[in-house]
């Protein structure tokens, strides 16, 4: 009985060692886990065994497509909002420089009461506070050809030629530095001006002198607004340290500046004639300045890069739209056919190779 007890301890001894050797030796397998490693095992092992059959590499992924589906549909209305803007420059009866004054005034008033609370959220930096006054600087002349070209040629075209930034952006880089001129961009810019002389006609000289006008309007709008995004850019990847909207509030407001005091050198009036218009430029300052821009800088970080510029050509198509619907804009094929083709055009010239 006495042997039969010492072996037992003995048994129980080794059985005890050999149970702290497992556990040292799982401790240092699992601390040779990398933090996130550790850090879901444990998860796991805490959580109850119905759970862990529940979860697996299939739960995250619809998380993620309704993420980027909300995200897109952010994009969508975005652009959708944007295209109502040639729209209310139309409607409304003040000259061009006014309604672009009060676009970015109502904006920027706008976008300061919601980003510029938090001071934390104000841009900080001479880099910063300089590309965003050059950036104002390009969208106040912008603005100023882009309005009359509207005037001139209507919504839907004077969008469409404002969209040939692409082509100048794309140009910018191969001159200035030093990008691959890619193939795309080859077939894209003969292609977009196949479609805009589809839109305008062979028979430039035979146009009315403010047609030819508002289209040499558009194209250099396109100039402006290459500049403004380059700008707006370099602010943003300099680190300003402000929010997007507060760096937009910066740029609306000293547009509106740039602007007004544009006016005072044509002799424009910036009166508003009456309740209408009032209306109207308020709402165009939302909608446009405010609404559209804040729905598409917060569906930009979900939406794959060569995704959005293709889900950003909705706005000229709609406003092509707009213009036909609400103003009777030019229906005939060949104008229908060279819109498409010029949409075509500036789509592939904005793709990028993944």
């Amino acid at each position: 009985m006495a042997r039969a007890r010492t072996a037992r301890q003995s048994h129980d001894g080794s059985s005890r060692a050999g149970r702290r050797r497992n556990r040292i030796c799982a401790y240092r397998r699992h601390a040779r886990k990398p933090t996130g490693q550790r850090q879901r095992a444990v998860l796991r092992a805490r959580a109850p065994l119905s759970a862990r059959k529940k979860s697996g590499a299939g739960s995250a992924a619809p998380a993620r497509r309704a993420y980027d589906r909300g995200a897109m549909l952010s994009l969508l209305a975005g652009a959708a909002m944007i295209s109502t803007s040639p729209v209310f420059v139309k409607l409304t009866t003040v000259p061009p420089t006014t309604s672009g004054f009060y676009r970015v005034l109502f904006g920027g008033l706008i976008l300061a009461l919601l980003a510029w609370r938090r001071p934390e959220s104000r841009p900080r930096g001479s880099r910063a506070w300089t590309a965003l006054i050059v950036a104002a600087v390009f969208f106040s002349l912008d603005l100023w050809f882009w309005h009359r070209s509207i005037h001139y040629v209507g919504p839907g075209l004077s969008t469409l030629l404002a969209n040939f930034q692409v082509f100048v952006l794309a140009l910018v880089g191969v001159l200035a530095f030093r990008e691959k001129l890619r193939t795309e961009l080859l077939v894209a810019i003969p292609l977009a001006l196949y479609g805009l002389s589809l839109i305008v006609g062979f028979e430039w000289h035979g146009l009315e002198p403010d047609y030819r006008a508002g289209v040499l309007f558009g194209l250099l709008t396109a100039v402006s607004y290459a500049g403004y995004i380059l700008s707006l850019r370099y602010a943003r990847t300099g680190g300003s340290g402000g929010t997007p909207g507060a760096d937009l509030a910066v740029v609306s407001l000293c547009t509106a500046l740039f602007l007004g005091a544009s006016a005072l050198f044509e002799g424009v009036s910036l009166t508003i004639p009456g309740w209408r218009d009032a209306a109207l430029l308020v709402g165009y300052g939302f909608v446009a300045q405010v609404l559209g821009w804040l729905l598409i800088s917060r569906g930009l970080s979900g939406v794959p890069a060569s995704r959005v510029g293709l889900v950003l050509l909705l706005q000229p198509l709609l406003a092509y739209i707009w213009d036909i619907a609400f103003f009777s804009g030019p229906v005939a094929a060949a104008q229908l056919g060279g819109a498409l083709i010029t949409v075509f055009a500036i789509w592939l010239g904005s793709r990028r190779r993944a």
